[in-house]
């Protein structure tokens, strides 16, 4: 049987709406599959090489779906068959362990973001958690792991080194910050994620990224790719570009993260 090969992850990926947003908060926020597929195409035009997709339900809330997410991939494959598509199991607060595992087991995509302390908020989810993570390693999906946290870094290591979550490469998504009124995330909020992995990864070679929230947003994120990471950025994190102006709308966040990286990417 021929090895199935787990998608890399780019060096620029957009998230354009999120779970709880709305249009309240921007106009140009992508709630339909339709708008979110052409936010994704301007963007990908832009210089972001994968989507993080949410999907809403017809109120415009965020839903685990596995056919809103179907269609969402279906049209992606149509318009932008060159982007990658990760979808998110994020709880929200509505959803349970087995209710994220149901949706990536019914939708099989090409790759999905989990939050490690969503999907194993306790010991009694280990054993399905790690059947899971096994049959997605199994089937090629490229798993991102979410981590919240310095001590979720310390956690996911003990949790991979014990084989719940297989992988030598793992793929790790450092949120710095939080929905929060106000709240703004700075490049040196990195800095605890980044002992930590480096204290517990023993031989794993994390490949991992960032997202930041609020106005210094695309600081953080070129930091972040100075220091040899990858990055995800948009409306989910920040509204806002790097001279403090609200962006025009997605695309407008990713042209202003590369005009900040032109000196890394040559």
């Amino acid at each position: 049987m021929a090895q199935t090969v787990t998608p890399e992850l780019p060096l620029i990926m957009v998230a354009p709406n999120g779970g709880r947003r709305t249009k309240a908060d921007h106009p140009a926020l992508p709630v339909t599959v339709g708008e979110t597929v052409a936010a994704a195409k301007a963007c990908h035009a832009a210089g972001a090489g994968a989507l993080h997709a949410h999907v809403r339900d017809q109120a415009g809330q965020h839903i685990l779906d596995a056919g809103l997410y179907r269609d969402l991939l279906s049209q992606m494959d149509a318009e932008v068959p060159q982007m990658l598509v990760q979808i998110t199991t994020e709880a929200v607060g509505r959803y349970s362990p087995s209710e994220q595992r149901a949706l990536v087991r019914d939708v099989r995509p090409k790759a999905v973001s989990v939050a490690v302390r969503e999907m194993i908020p306790d010991v009694s989810e280990i054993e399905e958690a790690s059947a899971f993570y096994a049959w997605a390693q199994e089937q090629g999906i490229a798993v991102q792991h979410i981590l919240y946290a310095p001590e979720d870094v310390r956690r996911f290591h003990d949790l991979n080194h014990a084989g719940v979550i297989p992988g030598k490469a793992p793929q790790l998504l450092f949120v710095l910050g939080r929905y929060a009124e106000g709240q703004q995330s700075a490049p040196a909020d990195l800095d605890p994620f980044l002992e930590a992995m480096e204290r517990g990864r023993g031989s794993t070679r994390p490949d991992w990224a960032v997202c930041a929230f609020g106005k210094r947003e695309t600081d953080c994120l070129a930091y972040a790719v100075a220091c040899g990471g990858k990055v995800r950025i948009g409306f989910e994190n920040g509204l806002w570009n790097r001279d403090g102006a609200l962006a025009r709308d997605n695309a407008d966040r990713v042209r202003d993260l590369r005009s900040a990286l032109s000196g890394t990417l040559g």
